[in-house]
């Protein structure tokens, strides 16, 4: 089945408040990594609002970072879109209070997958902190079709469409060992063998044919750090709202 590459060469909602129905986690002091992927019932049956993973790596210069966030794996093919109804986020404590001082906000207006249009906000102090979120109106922004980059390479640069799944798993596998996270719909929902205690070996790695819709975001670190100390850190979580 068609799968795109790993990743890109690099609606107006209104001012409204938005719960927080799903998160990921990634804190770069304290090394803690999470991935989560179909965690719950309400994000299984809505695909769009399911976080799966977030990424921070180098970015095109030694001074600029990479923030990554994929949703609705696994996608077979090419026909995808994102939900306009649902608030994207990156969220970034840069003062050690896991609080966020920042967030960068994505929304994405009701277009088909070839013709949807997203706007990135931010970096930006956010309007509310916490469990709900309102879209922000201060700041700069950018705006861009899905599939391509929008921005400048020396400022905020983003992407948004499909890409193939990064993350490495043997679902099938993971549902025989824990067969009560197994989806209630879909292939997956039928047990293929008896229970399991361990991955096969050798391994599988049951996502390589799929996408996943992707969110990228470049920017230069200066602009998520408080400080300019060469060891300033900062935290950094995604959100998905409604």
């Amino acid at each position: 089945m068609p799968r795109t590459p790993r990743w890109p060469a690099r609606r107006w909602l209104g001012r409204a408040s938005f719960a927080v129905v799903g998160a990921a986690l990634i804190v770069t002091a304290g090394r803690l990594r999470a991935s989560d992927h179909q965690d719950t019932p309400e994000v299984e049956l809505n695909p769009r609002m399911d976080i799966n993973d977030l990424y921070a790596f180098p970015g095109s210069s030694s001074d600029r970072i990479a923030l990554v966030l994929t949703t609705s794996s696994p996608i077979a093919g090419q026909n995808a879109s994102f939900d306009p109804n649902v608030l994207y986020q990156f969220k970034i404590d840069n003062t050690g209070d896991a609080i966020e001082d920042l967030v960068i906000q994505v929304t994405f207006d009701n277009g088909d997958a070839t013709s949807q249009r997203f706007t990135v906000r931010g970096p930006v102090a956010p309007a509310e902190t916490g469990t709900r979120s309102t879209l922000v109106t201060s700041g700069t922004s950018i705006s861009g079709v899905v599939g391509s980059t929008a921005g400048t390479p020396t400022g905020v640069q983003a992407f948004a469409g499909l890409r193939a799944d990064p993350f490495v798993i043997d679902l099938e596998q993971f549902f025989n060992i824990l067969p009560d996270r197994r989806p209630s719909t879909g292939s997956l929902s039928t047990p293929t063998t008896a229970t399991a205690t361990a991955f096969r070996n050798p391994g599988v790695d049951f996502t390589r044919p799929f996408n996943a819709l992707a969110i990228v975001v470049e920017l230069p670190k200066s602009m998520l750090q408080s400080s300019t100390d060469a060891n300033a850190r900062f935290g950094l979580w995604a959100t998905t709202s409604r």
